[in-house]
């Protein structure tokens, strides 16, 4: 019974598991992100493509 216990008191001082929930939440928020702004997100990436297209015309025509 002594070792159950003490396996449970070192399992609650381990402080691995915290990074992964960590991990976990910055991967929620960041998706989360995304999916919210993901018409401004969209549309900027096509602006900023369509301006390297027409300067890359430019250089070589």
């Amino acid at each position: 019974m002594k070792a159950l216990l003490g396996a449970f008191r070192a399992f609650r001082r381990e402080e691995d598991g915290v990074a992964v929930v960590e991990i976990v939440l910055i991967l929620v928020v960041l998706i989360a992100l995304v999916i919210i702004f993901k018409d401004q997100i969209t549309g900027l990436l096509n602006t900023i493509l369509s301006k390297v297209k027409s300067q890359s015309a430019k250089v070589y025509n």
